[in-house]
């Protein structure tokens, strides 16, 4: 373990892949840009994505392919977003969070990044074990166990190089893309049929819900971490005609990428549709019951086979890029940089700990829930990383002529404000549903502390408040030399205290559960005082200056 005393992300491979080579080929140049797309494509067709995809094609057929398309979309913005961070900045976003917030924000985001990585590498380890399971028939729990030796698969591959290491994952996109292109054929579905599911339409709430949840596991946070890491691996000519061409080649590496993955999931939720949804089998949402009713209703032993080897590809492939955004995560944030075996294992000793207990507990028939939890915890994380990413691109200061237009911004903050609330709405959901059902007062205070410490972190972390505030609400007053001045973490604590106050002034105990009008007319309250305070001060401050 030691500290890192240069700022290059991933230092090892950094700059490692020259495409400036005047020796070399044009269209070898060109290809030199394509890659990194790829190792974060996978993160988009892991095994924490097939639940909704099966869930979404055996209920309502092919009526959602638009959801995946739409969110496809999303997906590729964010991450063109990513890659334009760290080919202009040559910062990874790790690294421009540790350079523009203070320190104890920056702990709290690296300690929430960490978290979700593990979750995430708890979903890949589980998806491989039931892989493992499926095509040998093993027992779950020594699944779980043989995903530890993939640490040393993936120090192999590190060793070998970056463009190596790109190969490889590269086959394995390949042998899912290949397998599931083999099922579509042997399913045979209407394809006059599966066009009609690009027609927009919500049949009904549950449908909303399955939609919901697709759109929610959309874009992986660790994703955003490492992409604007994985683009630095690229030598470039660091003139403004270099630069723009890097970023054109990116987008169309991403556009690639993201839509081979569009295509795998989307053959997902139309083998369902084929498979189960057409024979009444609307009740399939788990992996494992997909895999048996293959070889019942294809009547072909290759349709389950080929599904429990994606699966374990998808798996794999999905554990490799992890380890690598924990790598950057950790170097950009802490500065710090220990053993690759060493990051690896304890990584995956995460994942798997929670998994054999679970298992050795309770059997197998919880591992769903596992999977679940796992895309909630990513849901958290999704606005820790999304909302500073749009800020560090749009600062002209930082970005110069390369920061996104307007309209980019525009569509970035929306594309940004669904997916948070939908992630936020799926988990107060699965909040409110404890709260129906469970007397344990001990959690609910728990949960209740929880939200108000995330809520007030993700304002103080992101500023997007205070932008909102010092754009609109406070435009009148941003008159030289009185310039309104961003809310600081500070303030915002002052502001979150208060509200806690004054609603335990409005007697909360006597409200059976948390009430929004309360907390809305707080908040408010508060925040008009504190504006009231402000411009006070800039009073007093333009009387003493005349």
């Amino acid at each position: 373990m030691n500290r890192i005393h240069d700022d290059k992300s991933l230092s090892e491979v950094h700059e490692t892949i020259d495409t400036t080579s005047a020796h070399r080929p044009v269209w070898r140049r060109i290809l030199s840009f394509f890659g990194p797309a790829y190792l974060v494509s996978v993160g988009y067709m892991d095994p924490g994505n097939w639940a909704t995809d099966l869930a979404g094609g055996s209920q309502f057929g092919y009526t959602l392919i638009w959801v995946l398309l739409m969110s496809n979309l999303m997906a590729l913005l964010l991450q063109s977003l990513s890659a334009r961070l760290g080919i202009v900045r040559r910062r990874d976003l790790a690294q421009a969070n540790r350079e523009t917030y203070p320190a104890p924000i920056n702990f709290a985001l690296y300690v929430l990044a960490e978290i979700a990585i593990a979750a995430c590498d708890l979903a890949e380890v589980l998806g491989m074990a039931i892989g493992l399971q499926l095509l040998t028939g093993i027992p779950l729990i020594w699944g779980v166990l043989i995903t530890v030796l993939d640490t040393f698969l993936l120090l192999f591959l590190q060793k070998l190089g970056m463009r190596k290491m790109e190969a490889f994952i590269i086959g394995l996109v390949f042998i899912i893309g290949l397998s599931f292109l083999v099922e579509i054929v042997l399913a045979k579905p209407d394809m006059g049929e599966v066009v009609t599911g690009f027609v927009p339409h919500i049949p009904n709430d549950t449908a909303l819900y399955i939609a919901i949840g697709i759109i929610g596991a959309t874009v992986m946070p660790h994703n955003l971490y490492l992409h604007s890491a994985l683009v630095q691996t690229r030598k470039i000519r660091r003139t403004k005609q270099g630069i723009k061409k890097a970023i054109r080649l990116n987008i169309i590496d991403s556009a690639v990428a993201l839509n081979l993955a569009f295509f795998v999931n989307a053959a997902i939720l139309v083998l369902a549709a084929t498979v189960f949804f057409k024979t009444g089998r609307t009740d399939v949402a788990e992996i494992k019951t997909a895999h048996h009713l293959l070889d019942q209703l294809l009547g072909t032993k290759v349709a389950p086979v080929l599904f429990a080897v994606a699966l374990i590809c998808s798996g794999q492939s999905s554990t490799v890029t992890g380890t690598l955004a924990g790598q950057i995560v950790m170097e950009g944030y802490l500065r710090l940089r220990i053993n690759p075996w060493v990051r690896r294992l304890i990584t995956r000793l995460i994942a798997i700990i929670p998994a054999v207990i679970v298992i050795l507990v309770n059997g197998e028939k919880d591992i769903d829930s596992l999977l679940i939890l796992s895309q909630v915890i990513l849901s958290l994380q999704l606005g820790f990383a999304v909302i500073p990413l749009i800020h560090f691109v749009s600062d002209k200061k930082t970005m110069g002529s390369f920061a996104i237009r307007p309209l980019v911004q525009v569509t970035a903050w929306v594309i940004t404000a669904i997916l948070v609330y939908l992630n936020l709405n799926m988990v107060t959901g699965q909040a409110a549903d404890y709260f129906a059902t469970s007397n344990n007062t001990f959690w609910k205070i728990v949960i209740i502390v929880a939200g108000l410490a995330f809520v007030a972190l993700l304002i103080i972390a992101t500023g997007a408040a205070s932008i909102f505030l010092s754009s609109f609400i406070l435009r009148p007053f941003h008159s030289r030399p009185y310039r309104f001045h961003p809310i600081t973490g500070s303030q915002w604590l002052w502001i979150l205290a208060r509200t806690i106050k004054n609603c335990c002034r409005m007697h909360w105990a006597r409200v059976p559960a948390i009430h929004p009008i309360y907390l809305f007319m707080s908040w408010k309250a508060c925040l008009q005082g504190f504006i009231k305070m402000k411009v006070t001060i800039w009073k007093q401050r333009k009387i003493r200056s005349t």
